[in-house]
């Protein structure tokens, strides 16, 4: 039995999202921060602002405090780490900064998203310091001690924040369905590349002329050639629609259509939709008419499937190189 290839577009979104936030947010992103900090004011502050029964049960258990409390220093250093704290202690975004459970830090919230700590949260930095660390040491004494470690406390932060990315999953499933394809389209021109970047693909064409293959913001991918004059002959336009979920086809379909209906004002020669969830072409072809070419993502990561085929053979052809 055939089984269609099952898309692990979910992790994958999710993987490039955690990617990016290792850097801001997460205990990646604490322990750069450390690096740079003066270990002496920091050990000063965590002192200050911690019961030293706390200090001294992380340190039998070789975990720094900063890793469990927060301390002003630190938020100074990388304002975006209220985030991790908040990760931490299990309050996703909605609850601690916008709920109705009366947490009140809503006036922080911009420091997780811009980095940087107004004139207006200056002086309130200490009050959020001393409710986090309360929070905190509640947690840590009702944690088993011989489970004490990093590695625990990180997992505790990717608990909180997965429901957080699922929460955003159809913008990101859009984002990695689009880089699947680009590289699905990238090893099929493989023999005739002259440069590549993670955007962009510039092909030597039968004709000795540049074809680029780029993303794009709307349309998603673009396939044009490179003309004597300087000017693009439009070939391809792509649009993509990775979602998975049935119910919001008639939405993704529509916006592919106006999409294409710009793209033909362009003079692109094909509009092709690609999509993630599945739907009757025939259905789909009412829902966008400019549409001349439907393909279902997870039948073109299968070499086997004719739909793959079909797609490969039409790059090619379009984009003027040789088979």
């Amino acid at each position: 039995m055939n089984f269609r290839t099952p898309l692990p577009d979910t992790q994958i979104s999710f993987y490039q999202r955690m990617e990016e936030l290792k850097k801001t947010t997460l205990q990646e992103a604490l322990y750069k921060t450390v690096e740079k900090a003066d270990i002496g004011r920091l050990d000063e502050e965590l002192r200050k602002y911690v019961k030293n029964s706390d200090l001294q049960l992380l340190a039998r258990y070789g975990t720094r405090g900063e890793v469990m409390f927060v301390v002003p220093y630190v938020l100074e250093l990388n304002p975006k780490l209220i985030g991790y704290y908040r990760l931490l202690l299990g309050f996703p975004q909605k609850s601690f900064y916008t709920g109705d459970r009366g947490l009140g830090f809503g006036v922080f919230k911009s420091m997780e998203s811009t980095g940087k700590i107004s004139k207006a949260q200056q002086p309130l930095i200490e009050d959020l310091v001393i409710a986090f660390n309360k929070s905190a040491s509640l947690l840590l004494n009702s944690i088993e001690k011989v489970s004490i470690s990093s590695s625990l406390f990180r997992d505790l932060t990717l608990l909180t924040l997965g429901p957080q990315l699922r929460g955003g999953r159809n913008n990101d499933l859009g984002i990695a369905a689009t880089k699947m394809v680009f590289e699905i389209i990238r090893e099929i021109v493989s023999p005739a590349i002259k440069e590549s970047t993670d955007t962009k693909i510039v092909l030597s064409n039968a004709a000795g002329r540049e074809t680029t293959i780029e993303f794009s913001s709307d349309p998603d991918i673009i396939i044009r050639e490179k003309l004597k004059s300087g000017k693009f002959k439009n070939w391809i336009a792509i649009e993509i629609k990775g979602g998975t979920d049935l119910a919001n086809a008639h939405n993704r379909l529509g916006e592919a259509e106006k999409s294409h209906q710009k793209a033909r004002l362009a003079y692109y020669t094909e509009c092709w939709t690609l999509i993630g969830f599945n739907i009757d072409l025939e259905l789909a072809a009412k829902e966008s008419p400019t549409t001349d070419k439907f393909y279902h993502i997870s039948y073109l990561v299968d070499k086997n499937n004719a739909e793959y085929e079909d797609f490969k053979e039409n790059i090619i052809a379009l984009a003027g190189i040789s088979d």
